[in-house]
């Protein structure tokens, strides 16, 4: 039963970045891993893709070809990929031992409400794939209430769309102060506490204040699914990258190959809840200016 990573995000969020990195720490563990890459837009990688869908169809031939916008494009391409997924199928056969990163568009569209990667995903897992979405955001977001809510709602659906075993992850943790200050310590962010009180930073801002209804409807749907929770990532550190993939493997169920559980002391089966949370303290003592555990709560 082969095993991987979808990996998703919006635009600048790190993804292929991610699976330079990733790719790079499993090769060091001794895990054998592929990388497919498939974003047509993506004619220049960091790594070298062992699928490439370019070598099926290019977005810049769809554009030029077709007269399209590179949205358009881009669901035309999907939605080519999905009709001839016999072409990826074909592809993957020779890569039926290894552990496989697949390294999608960021097109927030094709993970919301657009089907063509759900369908595609659905015929992977008729192959026996076992797979696990790493869906990222980038952790800057975590500064502004407004676009937090947003990226949250965003995960929510995405996770929906996917059915897949699902992790959502800040990426880029060390520069998430880079826009601004947290009103609230990282654990705020991570586990999606509360969300009544980034409401109340909503409305004092004359502009997000007008929109106080949709906000506040947005935060019952998405405290009413009780679904999304956030991991933390610098793919720059390599304890952290363990630690997430500790996060991947145990919702894939994945058990390790020989070797590796040596090469990586602290690799284990499960993440617990005080790895968990360990990581999460790590990234605050390491990336935030207050270096200290603070909630909402803790202010009343």
């Amino acid at each position: 039963m082969p095993f991987g990573q979808v990996v998703v995000g919006p635009p600048g969020s790190g993804k292929t970045t991610y699976c330079r990195g990733m790719k790079e720490f499993l090769s060091s563990i001794g895990r054998k891993v592929a990388v497919v890459n498939l974003d047509p837009a993506n004619d220049t990688l960091p790594y070298e893709a062992d699928v490439d869908i370019n070598e099926l169809i290019s977005l810049e031939d769809v554009m030029s070809r077709l007269k399209l916008g590179p949205n358009g494009a881009m669901m035309y391409c999907m939605e080519f990929l999905e009709q001839n997924v016999s072409w990826l199928n074909d592809q993957l056969v020779e890569l039926k031992d290894k552990y496989i990163l697949f390294d999608f568009p960021g097109q927030v569209e094709l993970y919301t409400h657009h089907t063509a990667v759900s369908s595609i995903l659905e015929q992977l897992q008729k192959h026996e794939f076992q797979l696990v979405a790493v869906h990222l955001v980038d952790a800057h977001y975590c500064t502004d209430p407004g676009k937090f809510i947003a990226v949250v709602l965003t995960s929510l659906n995405t996770m929906l769309q996917l059915a897949l075993p699902h992790i959502n992850v800040l990426s880029k943790i060390d520069l998430i102060e880079k826009m601004g200050k947290l009103a609230f310590g990282l654990e705020y962010y991570t586990e999606v506490m509360d969300l009544s009180y980034l409401l109340d930073h909503l409305r004092s801002d004359p502009f997000m204040s007008r929109f106080r209804d949709l906000n506040e409807k947005m935060v019952d749907m998405i405290e009413n699914h009780a679904l999304v929770s956030f991991a933390t990532l610098d793919i720059q550190d390599s304890d952290s990258i363990s630690t997430l993939l500790k996060a991947v493997d145990k919702a894939g169920g994945y058990v390790f190959g020989e070797g590796e559980a040596r090469n990586i002391q602290l690799m284990q089966s499960a993440m617990t809840a005080d790895v968990q949370y360990m990581q999460t303290a790590d990234a605050r003592e390491k990336h935030t200016a207050s270096g200290r555990s603070t909630s909402p709560m803790d202010t009343e």
